[in-house]
């Protein structure tokens, strides 16, 4: 399982960085990526020291570690100055908040943080068709997500993706470690959405793409 989308509680997730990677390496995760909520309040706290745990996690874990934010609740005229300043602080992954239907996340989020250039726009809700076409043209990964509460749009996001050809990724939004879950799981989550089997293996791989990319970077 590689999972792009979890948080510790330097935001709001119950576990220390290094218990987190810690449980997603006895769980079989092949990767992860710290990705704690962050505004322009907390950027600068949060990602020099999740910088420092990604570099002090040793080959002994048998993991790969993501440093990363996703801004949350944030203005969108304030998104693209943060992932601009996410990126310079050494951010490897940034992630945007979406339009979910679980939260009152503000009208305009998704296509401010697709305009901004975000690696993944998480549990983007209600997307339209025009700011998924914007995503799949500014290579943005739209968020499938095991998340309760986020999830229910899943099947709307999935469609939506699949008539623009806008990229897909899912990921787990841990808070805590019962979050996290495993390939089989992401899979039957996948295909819950509606996505055919043949499609399931590629999106998948496609977080597997985005570590690739960091690591050119």
């Amino acid at each position: 399982m590689i999972d792009l989308h979890t948080h510790t509680l330097l935001s709001d997730g119950l576990l220390l960085p290094m218990e987190l990677v810690r449980r997603a390496s006895i769980a079989g995760y092949e990767a992860i990526a710290l990705t704690d909520h962050v505004d322009v309040s907390n950027i600068d706290f949060v990602i020099p020291r999740l910088l420092e745990v990604s570099r002090a996690i040793t080959e002994d874990l048998q993991i790969t570690v993501i440093a990363g934010v996703e801004i949350t609740h944030v203005p969108p005229g304030l998104i693209g100055g943060l992932v601009k300043r996410a990126r310079e602080l050494g951010a490897e992954i940034v992630l945007a908040h979406g339009e979910t239907i679980a939260e009152p996340v503000m009208p305009g989020t998704n296509i401010a943080a697709i305009n901004a250039g975000v690696d993944i726009l998480t549990h983007p809700g209600l997307i339209t068709q025009e700011d998924a076409k914007r995503a799949r043209d500014r290579g943005v990964a739209l968020e499938i997500t095991s998340r309760k509460g986020h999830s229910l749009s899943n099947g709307h996001v999935a469609r939506v993706a699949m008539e623009t050809g806008a990229r897909m990724v899912i990921n787990t939004d841990a808070h805590a470690p019962e979050d996290l879950i495993s390939s089989f799981r992401a899979k039957t989550i996948l295909r819950a959405s509606g996505i055919p089997e043949d499609m399931i293996d590629g999106i998948m791989e496609n977080s597997r793409r985005i570590i690739e990319g960091i690591r050119r970077r």
